[in-house]
């Protein structure tokens, strides 16, 4: 029997917090990408399958420690699945922990993400999804 989309990204985010950048890799699919938006990155960047999200992951490692995505809720929107979570680390050279709360929205084919996208607050994904299901 298929997974639902959600129990995809729960497990996805599990492993994530597990076993870190190697443990989600398998729910990627080659072609996915995920843009980083200025509100939430000090560098803004588009990261494109495996090798951009071992990218992406590793401009946080170069700061960060102990970095973990807690999600507070999953949910399904449509054929998507939104996900407020808290962005967690330590900082390397402060030791001081950090927080970060934001939204992702995961777009899946088959039982992978192709996309992520990130916003700040679930009203901004909520008018983005909504946007581009009535194109």
């Amino acid at each position: 029997m298929a997974s639902s989309n959600v129990e995809i990204v729960e497990r996805g985010f599990d492993a994530f917090n597990t076993r870190g950048i190697e443990g989600i890799l398998p729910f990627i699919h080659p072609d996915f990408e995920v843009t980083t938006p200025p509100e939430l990155a000090s560098e803004p960047d588009t990261y494109r399958g495996h090798d951009g999200v071992r990218r992406w992951v590793s401009s946080f490692e170069e700061v960060m420690d102990e970095i973990r995505w807690d999600p507070r809720e999953f949910r399904e929107v449509g054929d998507r699945v939104l996900v407020e979570f808290t962005l967690r680390a330590r900082g390397k050279t402060t030791g001081l922990d950090f927080g970060q709360d934001a939204v992702m929205v995961w777009e899946l084919r088959g039982e992978q993400a192709i996309r992520v996208s990130l916003f700040e607050t679930v009203g901004q994904a909520l008018s983005v999804i909504e946007q581009e299901s009535s194109t």
